[in-house]
This record gives structure tokens, C-alpha cells and sequence, in this order.
């Protein structure tokens, strides 16, 4: 499978990443599933936002109790 490359590409600064996120949030925003599409991968995991910030924690968690 032939995938085109999607500026900005890593290694991020500052100034790209926020390109970046701002891109996906525009293309989000626009409800049109075409353009929503192109910012995932066949292998894409979707997760929703608690079991996200939830893993998060739980690392932070672990790492401090090691301190």
C-alpha cells in the first residue's frame, strides 16, 4: 500500500507539532469523514479519551511510587 507522506513530518519542533495538531483538530472539526480518514493508518488504535489519560496516569502513578 502506497501511503503519501503528511507534512510536517518527525522529528517535531514546537512550531510543527503545533501544525500538526492543529491539522488534525481542523480536519476533526470539518465532520467530513474523507478528510478525517486521512489523518489514521490501517493500524490505527483507537482508544477513547478516559482509557487514555487513564493509561497515563496509571504510568505516572507507577513511576513515582518507584521514587
Amino acid at each position: 500500500m502506497n501511503q503519501e507522506k503528511r507534512y510536517p513530518l518527525p522529528p517535531f519542533t514546537l512550531e510543527t507539532a503545533l501544525e500538526k495538531v492543529q491539522k488534525a483538530e481542523d480536519a476533526w472539526n470539518s465532520k467530513n469523514p474523507i478528510n478525517v480518514s486521512k489523518a489514521y493508518t490501517q493500524n490505527s488504535e483507537w482508544r477513547n479519551r478516559t482509557q487514555f489519560i487513564n493509561l497515563i496516569l496509571n504510568k505516572e502513578m507507577a513511576a513515582r511510587k518507584k521514587l
